[in-house]
């Protein structure tokens, strides 16, 4: 279905922030990313929604498509909304979350070029603003 509107539209994204809290250290989960923009950083697992999916079936598909990680207790946190946040263009991200008690096993896939476990405290540097949600979130949580 082809559609046509008088106004631009911003894209629609998810992140999944997964926090993980089996030893004295919380760890959470990133992907490295093996594209423009932002090509081999590290960012939150995530992407775009499809058309024909809810933000909650997106959230658990990209997980699932870039860590090899199903998780299907997946709780909305914030909407992250700013004009420039992806060079790309305009684009809207809802950010989910869920923390683990055991680190499962993890393996990079789709777009991500490795999928690894990071001590919360210790990130490395991170694309978008996704060190503006992990800081806020862990403020908060």
């Amino acid at each position: 279905m082809a559609y046509e509107y008088a106004y631009p539209r911003p894209a629609l994204t998810v992140d999944a922030l997964i926090l993980c809290k089996a030893t004295t250290e919380t760890q959470i989960l990133l992907i490295q990313r093996k594209h423009p923009p932002f090509e081999n950083l590290w960012a939150l697992p995530g992407g775009f929604i499809e058309m024909d999916e809810t933000l909650e079936q997106a959230v658990v598909r990209e997980l699932q498509e870039e860590t090899g990680l199903v998780c299907e207790n997946l709780q909305q946190f914030k909407s992250y909304s700013a004009v420039d946040r992806d060079p790309r263009g305009r684009t809207i991200s809802v950010v989910f979350w869920e923390v683990l008690m055991e680190i499962p096993e993890i393996t990079a896939g789709d777009d991500a070029e490795k999928a690894q476990w990071f001590p919360v405290d210790r990130l490395p540097e991170l694309a978008f603003d996704h060190a503006e949600i992990v800081e806020e979130f862990c403020s908060k949580y």
